[in-house]
C-alpha cells in the first residue's frame, strides 16, 4: 500500500529520496527506473497518460511509495486513491533545476530508437515493451507539462513553478512536506514519524553521475 506520494518533478533529488524512503521502511519505492526494470508495466502508465481509467492500486501493487515521473504527473489522482498517504513535494531552485534537466533528461531525449546510441537501441529493440517508454515520456513530460517548449527556459521554469504552486494549493498543510534533499534526514523523518537513521542521508544521481553513465 502506497504511504508516501512524491509530487516533485524529476531532477529534484528523487533518486536520493527513493533510497531514503526505502531505508525508512516505505519501500519498495516506484521511480522512473522501475519502468526499465519492469517494462511490462509501462503500458499501464501510458494508458493513464492517454486518459484511460486506471486502477492505481493494481498499477502500484506492492509499492510503499511512489515518486519521480511518471507518478509525479498523477499526484492528484494518487492523493485521491490513497487518502491516508502523505504527500512529499521535493523542490529545488528553479534555475538549477532547469540546468540539471537540460544537461541530463533533455539532452538524452529520444523520440525514436533510430536516434539512440547503438547499445541503447539494441536494448529497446530487444524489449518491445520499452517502445512505450518513448511515447510515455514524450506525452507526459516534453509535450505535456512543457508543451513542446522545454528549450525556452522561462517557459519551462514557469511550468515548474506552476506545478509547485498547484501542489501547495491542493494538498492540506498537515499532509504535505516541501523538502529539499540538502535538508537531510530530520524534516523527512519528523514528517513520516520515524526515527532518524544512524547513517548519512543518501546523495545519488547527481548531474555528473548521469553524464558519466550516458
Amino acid at each position: 500500500m502506497v504511504k508516501v506520494i512524491g509530487a516533485g518533478l524529476g531532477r529534484t533529488g528523487t533518486d536520493s529520496v527513493k533510497a531514503a524512503l526505502e531505508l525508512l521502511g516505505f519501500g519498495p519505492c516506484h521511480h522512473m527506473k522501475e519502468l526499465f526494470a519492469n517494462p511490462s508495466s509501462i503500458r499501464g502508465w501510458l494508458d493513464a497518460a492517454t486518459g484511460r481509467q486506471t486502477d492505481w492500486h493494481q498499477l502500484l501493487a506492492g509499492y510503499g511509495s511512489a515518486l519521480d515521473w511518471p507518478s509525479a504527473s498523477f499526484w492528484r489522482e494518487l492523493a485521491s486513491a490513497y487518502p491516508h498517504a502523505r504527500v512529499l513535494l521535493t523542490v529545488r531552485d528553479p534555475q538549477r533545476w532547469y540546468d540539471s534537466v537540460a544537461d541530463t533528461l533533455y539532452r538524452t531525449r529520444y523520440q525514436s530508437t533510430a536516434e539512440m546510441p547503438p547499445a541503447l537501441r539494441a536494448r529497446f529493440e530487444a524489449t518491445p515493451e520499452l517502445q512505450d517508454q518513448l511515447a510515455l515520456t514524450e506525452r507526459l513530460i516534453w509535450q505535456g507539462l512543457f508543451a513542446g517548449r522545454f528549450s525556452d527556459r522561462d517557459f519551462a521554469t514557469g511550468a515548474y513553478q506552476a506545478h509547485l504552486a498547484a501542489v501547495r494549493d491542493a494538498v492540506p498543510a498537515p499532509r504535505l512536506l516541501e523538502f529539499e534533499v540538502t535538508q537531510g534526514w530530520e524534516p523527512l523523518c519528523a514528517f513520516l514519524e520515524v526515527e532518524v537513521p544512524d547513517e548519512p542521508f543518501p546523495w545519488l544521481n547527481t548531474s555528473a553521475d548521469y553524464t558519466q553513465r550516458s
